[in-house]
């Protein structure tokens, strides 16, 4: 399956539909999917990295934290994303790095508020085509 990620509608809130052809690729994609959401990722130049280590009961949970965190980054550190690598991806763990910089008023061209990830009719799937997620945002 090939990485990248599309843009879902929803009555209330706003998906992402990421795929990869690993689940860690999947991961990625939906951290890049929800950044591109909240803004044009053109602007945005990969000049920092922070280190992010997440546990969680299942899969399902660590994505919902995955993302939480990315946009934690944002909202709280005022860090804007643009690239994303998984390093390791378990059931109850991940690992990665986050590529990106610090947000500039009138550099980086901001879209819509992203105020939180949800659980509804979220999927995470991995078969032997490569990795697959759904999962839905408040906006």
């Amino acid at each position: 399956m090939l990485p990248g990620f599309s843009l879902l509608d929803h009555p209330a809130d706003l998906g992402i539909e990421a795929r990869g052809e690993t689940l860690s690729q999947a991961f990625e994609q939906a951290a890049t999917g929800l950044m591109s959401v909240i803004l044009d990722l053109s602007s945005v130049e990969s000049t920092v990295s922070r280190e992010l280590t997440l546990q969680a009961s299942d899969l399902e949970t660590l994505l919902v934290k995955w993302l939480a965190e990315i946009l934690y980054l944002y909202d709280g550190e005022r860090f804007v994303g643009k690239k994303f690598e998984v390093c390791e991806l378990h059931d109850n763990r991940l690992r990665a790095t986050v590529f990106g910089e610090m947000f500039t008023e009138g550099k980086h061209r901001t879209r819509l508020d992203v105020k939180a990830v949800t659980y509804h009719q979220l999927v995470v799937e991995e078969a032997r085509d490569g990795g697959r997620i759904r999962v839905f945002l408040d906006i």
